[in-house]
């Protein structure tokens, strides 16, 4: 019997995220931009979950679309809804860490590596932050450089700035 996961398209102000999950959990959330990366992360997560990915709406999805709403209002600074995170132990060990990462607030590639006690690893560490499908809930925007310069995001430079300047209070709208 083949797992099924379902997916919605949800609409933030930052432009359109996919949502992927089954009943129980949330197993991507990513902006719906850079779609070869995106087709390429779907396509792995259906080889490791041996799922077949169909459209449709499921409780998790539910959660984290009024979730993300109340975020982008500025009124929820940390995230409920089950996640279903499929990464390596160490990949688990780099998410927690930016899950831990306080709400308007950043850090830097070598203070998450030092947080995990793996203070050489924060190129390693920037790959898992890389490897993340759970964009703004696992809080990789919150990462930047040590001479304070953001780095990459798979969302784009834009948005990451924007994340941040929204969880400090002041972003502006975000262009269209």
């Amino acid at each position: 019997m083949t797992n099924i996961l379902k997916t919605s398209q949800l609409d933030t102000p930052l432009g359109p995220m996919i949502a992927i999950s089954d009943e129980k959990a949330l197993y991507l959330l990513e902006f719906a931009v850079g779609q070869r990366r995106l087709e390429r992360e779907i396509q792995q997560l259906k080889i490791k979950t041996k799922a077949e990915i169909i459209p449709g709406t499921t409780d998790p999805i539910k959660s984290i679309e009024a979730e993300l709403k109340s975020y982008f209002n500025g009124t929820l600074t940390e995230f409920k809804t089950p996640l279903h995170l499929l990464g390596s132990p160490f990949q688990n060990l780099a998410w927690e860490a930016l899950m831990r990462i306080p709400y308007g607030q950043t850090r830097s590639y070598l203070q998450q590596a030092e947080t995990i006690g793996k203070r050489t690893a924060f190129r390693a560490v920037a790959n898992a932050n890389g490897a993340n499908l759970m964009s703004i809930i696992v809080p990789c925007h919150r990462i930047i450089n040590s001479n304070g310069n953001l780095g990459g995001y798979g969302g784009g430079i834009a948005r990451k700035q924007w994340l941040i300047d929204h969880e400090k209070g002041s972003a502006q709208e975000y262009p269209k």
